[in-house]
């Protein structure tokens, strides 16, 4: 059975849209997944036993979830592989990360992008807000802290869809914690 990590949009934001650990691992195991763990509180759930395609999986959560907590929860899966991917990839420069103010983001996509999209989202960056894309990642290196950014965020979400952000930190440590070999 295959092992994927849940990357939750827009939970633990504001006084509405609270979901506590506890609760997460309490719905993954309700809808019959195995070794429920969470990462942090801003909507990381790892998870095993989860069978079928990735389309219907990924269905299956969003709308269990949202019949539980009473809002609507946008879930971006990714295998245990691709997560291991993803803290392994290098995007930038050292040179650029070790001078950037900013933590390097990680926007986790929906679906691969088209290439035009692509073109669209890079034509946005600038040397202080540098972007490159992964296969459904957009890695994001700010010059500063992200509420500072010049980086017109909402066009890239009109692009390329619905996204969830973590800090590469983050994803590297789940990884660690959950997916090492």
């Amino acid at each position: 059975m295959a092992r994927y990590a849940a990357f939750l949009r827009g939970v633990n934001l504001g006084r509405t849209r609270k979901i506590s650990s506890a609760d997460l691992r309490a719905h993954f195991s309700a809808m019959g997944f195995e070794d429920v763990g969470t990462f942090r509180t801003s909507g990381n759930v790892v998870f095993g036993g989860a069978s079928g395609s990735e389309a219907k999986l990924n269905a299956k959560i969003e709308k269990a979830l949202s019949a539980a907590v009473g809002f609507d929860v946008t879930v971006f899966l990714r295998s245990e592989d691709e997560v291991r991917a993803i803290a392994a990839h290098e995007p930038f420069p050292a040179g650029h990360v070790e001078a950037a103010g900013g933590k390097l983001q990680v926007s986790i996509l929906p679906a691969k992008p088209t290439a035009s999209a692509r073109k669209k989202v890079l034509a946005l960056a600038t040397d202080q807000d540098r972007l490159v894309f992964g296969e459904r990642e957009l890695y994001w290196l700010p010059s500063g802290g992200i509420l500072d950014t010049e980086l017109d965020l909402g066009a890239i979400d009109n692009l390329i869809g619905p996204i969830t952000r973590r800090t590469k930190g983050t994803i590297e440590l789940l990884a660690e914690k959950f997916f090492s070999e």
